[in-house]
């Protein structure tokens, strides 16, 4: 099977003999072994080219699972699966990643020097598959998506400003009261001019600052220009501080969830293993996120 996946990946004989170190003739005869064991072509050959059959197409996706799961078994016999190795790669949101994922991925890999690891803290969505992440720290409603998920804290949208504005500006005690203030709203965040709030109460509006960034918006109102609302991590310790307070906390929408999640399940490699164990450990210790 290794041959013949081999010989569908480079579409040579020769190329496959060369790469794993055997002569072209044995190639040939391990792919026409294979061809008579299952009773099937795999291959047309030319003299100029090797292409697979529709039915070595097939058999080439089976083969590929199968050589995955051999390989995973050896290196459970081999002891990788209870020692994290090699490299682990990260991704959440981009503010989210930068202030409490990445002291995770340091502390990881001060507690495991042999580990390497790759962050990926961008706002996108992320095919963990395709894109070969092996933890995602996901905030919102998951999709089914039979990946292993572990609630580990919530969210909240805020609206919230300076000490210094509230005392000049007066506080808004309702969502409509909004419309007296001056806003600085981050397009990237909000692409919508609508604001949500409980009860299905709906505010449009009129943000007389825009920024492409949350972090802009939270200067803003940390400086004490406006009011602004953002996701309540992202202001954590700007509360911490005094800088920022919160305001209509009565008016809020339902928070939302924080997953730590991985493809893996219960075969997950000791590298995802830990660093999983890692972060539940402290994210859900993070008083801010809870």
């Amino acid at each position: 099977m290794r041959i013949f996946v081999k010989v569908a990946e480079t579409e040579s004989f020769a190329e496959t003999a060369r790469a794993m170190h055997m002569s072209a003739p044995a190639v040939t005869r391990a792919v026409a072994a294979l061809e008579d064991l299952i009773g099937a072509r795999l291959f047309v050959r030319t003299t100029r080219s090797v292409k697979m059959t529709e039915a070595g197409a097939r058999y080439f996706e089976d083969c590929r699972r199968i050589l995955f799961d051999i390989a995973e078994a050896e290196a459970a016999a081999a002891g990788s699966y209870a020692t994290p190795a090699g490299t682990i790669a990260v991704t959440a949101s981009a503010m989210f990643g930068q202030m409490y994922v990445l002291p995770i991925v340091t502390e990881y890999l001060d507690a495991y020097p042999t580990m390497g690891a790759r962050t990926f803290f961008v706002d996108r969505p992320v095919n963990i598959v395709e894109e070969g992440i092996d933890v995602a720290i996901r905030i919102g409603r998951l999709p089914d998506s039979g990946f292993s998920a572990i609630k580990v804290g919530t969210v909240r949208r805020v609206v919230c400003g300076a000490p210094a504005y509230f005392n000049k500006h007066g506080v808004p005690t309702t969502p409509a009261e909004l419309k007296r203030h001056r806003i600085a709203a981050s397009t990237s965040a909000w692409a919508s001019p609508e604001w949500r709030f409980a009860n299905d109460q709906r505010i449009t509006i009129d943000a007389v600052l825009q920024t492409n960034t949350n972090e802009a918006a939270i200067a803003s109102a940390k400086a004490g220009w406006g009011l602004t609302r953002v996701l309540h991590y992202q202001i954590g310790p700007a509360l911490v501080a005094g800088d920022l307070q919160i305001v209509l906390a009565d008016y809020e929408e339902p928070a939302l969830p924080i997953h730590v999640m991985h493809p893996e399940g219960r075969h997950a490699p000791a590298k995802v293993r830990a660093f999983v164990d890692m972060a539940v450990s402290r994210l859900r210790k993070n008083r801010l996120l809870n």
